[in-house]
């Protein structure tokens, strides 16, 4: 009995070569191909800026902004160097810390003469912080600080770094920080109180 064997070419399909399609359409400027990238990638990058950014308005616009880079300088991107996806998260983090830089105001702990407590943290903590949804708890923040623990925390720049990137000092920084720690830990405390508070129908139960 002759077999007929189904070809399923989504399947098959490398999704490198499919990447690298989409690449090369994108610096031949066809519109397809554009859309097709910003589909791909736009829930993952919309996620970053949200996370970066508190409000929607300018998380939207951080996005557009970012896909508006890409596509104007998908040319210069080395696969040799990383892949596409982080190539575009860097051009994400850069254009959300541009319209930080510009709309949020950083300034309100620059004239601080008191030490700064640092504001521990466990990897506890931050481990439930990733189970009790991330970018819900992160938002909460304050915009400033909001911007801050996304850069020293979750990306890992110094406050040498986020100083130069924010046009602050590494003071105000460190305030920011020290600031969204201790806002994040009671958000987690009061998380946990009031999920060991005994319901009505338990207490009828006892």
């Amino acid at each position: 009995m002759k077999r007929h064997i189904l070809y399923y070419p989504f399947i098959l399909m490398n999704p490198v070569v499919k990447e690298a399609e989409l690449i090369i359409g994108c610096i031949a400027n066809k519109r397809s191909a554009q859309e097709s990238l910003y589909k791909l990638y736009h829930k993952e990058m919309w996620q970053l800026c949200n996370r970066y950014l508190k409000f929607d308005g300018l998380a939207y616009e951080a996005v557009n902004t970012g896909f508006l880079k890409v596509f104007q300088h998908i040319g210069s991107f080395d696969e040799r160097k990383g892949g596409l996806t982080g190539w575009i998260k860097v051009i994400m983090v850069r254009t959300c810390i541009d319209i930080g830089r510009k709309e949020l105001q950083f300034n309100k702990a620059a004239n601080l003469k008191h030490e700064i407590a640092d504001i521990f943290v466990s990897p506890q903590i931050l481990e439930r912080l990733y189970a009790n949804d991330l970018i819900k708890l992160i938002r909460m923040l304050p915009a400033a600080s909001q911007m801050v623990f996304n850069l020293s925390v979750i990306d890992g720049y110094s406050h040498k770094e986020i100083s130069e990137k924010l046009a602050i000092t590494e003071g105000t920084s460190r305030w920011h920080l020290s600031e969204a720690k201790k806002q994040l830990r009671s958000f987690l405390e009061n998380s946990e109180v009031n999920n060991h508070k005994p319901t009505e129908k338990n207490k009828r139960t006892k």
